[in-house]
């Protein structure tokens, strides 16, 4: 049997084993998948102990996305792009190909789960670490009529305007800060931190034009304190679950070579939280 897991410190709140056991039943694709805590300086022989005990691929999370990018021996152009890889497949010829699915993930989640087309729209990016990284390119693929990057610190924001610009067309993506945010948005994405302290990116209410959506990468039994605000001012909201359920779907891909079908996943995920 085929043997895949997902390596992060912590990991025992991984959803991703779940995930994957529904994926290959659904498709019917043999391979276990589980759980591996490297240690905080064994990423790499953590890797190479689990290729040398058959694994065929490896997702990775917090805080091994950066390692997994230097560890990989070729990378696919979004993987390039991000700066940080999330999925590793392991070929037979002990070659590593380095993968980021997260931005995949978000754009499938808005545009097929929530419904809500990126082509033509303003959209505002709350954050420029590398969740922000990750998902710049495949927004863009979508063909926004504008791309704002905002960030406290501008000058890390106007460094993904500099990666980014020859890609996006003129006039399309710019950066500022949280208190200068350019008129309202139809799509609005929090890649920050916040959300885990229970914080708010310091944003002004008019960022959201009416029903926009207001996307949140993390996700929780409850409402984040950027949706809720989100919320009380017209937009609509959704959180960071569906991006994992699809980003999942993408490594699954990836590695077997078959897309699943995500929404029985996220429904039943939902329902546990």
């Amino acid at each position: 049997m085929d043997k895949y897991c997902v390596f992060g410190n912590p990991i025992a709140h991984s959803k991703s084993p779940e995930i994957h056991a529904a994926y290959a039943a659904q498709t019917g694709q043999q391979l276990s998948y589980e759980k591996c805590l490297a240690a905080l300086d064994g990423f790499g022989a953590a890797v190479r102990a689990f290729i040398a005990a058959g694994g065929k691929g490896a997702n990775v999370t917090v805080p091994f996305k950066l390692e997994a990018h230097k560890l990989a021996t070729s990378l696919t152009v979004r993987a390039q792009a991000a700066g940080a890889v999330n999925t590793l497949v392991f070929d037979a010829d002990g070659s590593i190909t380095g993968d980021n699915t997260d931005g995949a993930g978000l754009v499938a989640d808005i545009v097929q789960n929530a419904g809500v087309p990126i082509a033509g729209k303003r959209v505002l990016l709350l954050g420029a670490g590398g969740a922000a990284r990750g998902v710049v390119l495949p927004i863009l693929e979508h063909r926004p009529a504008a791309l704002v990057i905002a960030n406290r610190t501008v000058a890390t924001a106007e460094a993904l305007v500099d990666q980014f610009g020859a890609l996006a067309g003129l006039g399309v993506l710019s950066a500022c800060g949280f208190a200068d945010v350019p008129g309202a948005f139809d799509i609005i994405i929090n890649a920050t931190s916040a959300s885990l302290s229970a914080d708010l990116p310091p944003v002004p209410a008019t960022v959201f034009a009416p029903g926009a959506l207001a996307l949140d990468m993390m996700y929780g039994a409850k409402p984040t304190v950027f949706m809720e605000f989100a919320a009380s001012h017209g937009a609509v909201t959704r959180d960071g679950l569906g991006m994992l359920v699809e980003q999942a779907a993408e490594a699954f891909q990836a590695w077997r070579g078959v897309r699943p079908q995500t929404a029985a996943v996220l429904q039943q995920l939902r329902a546990k939280l």
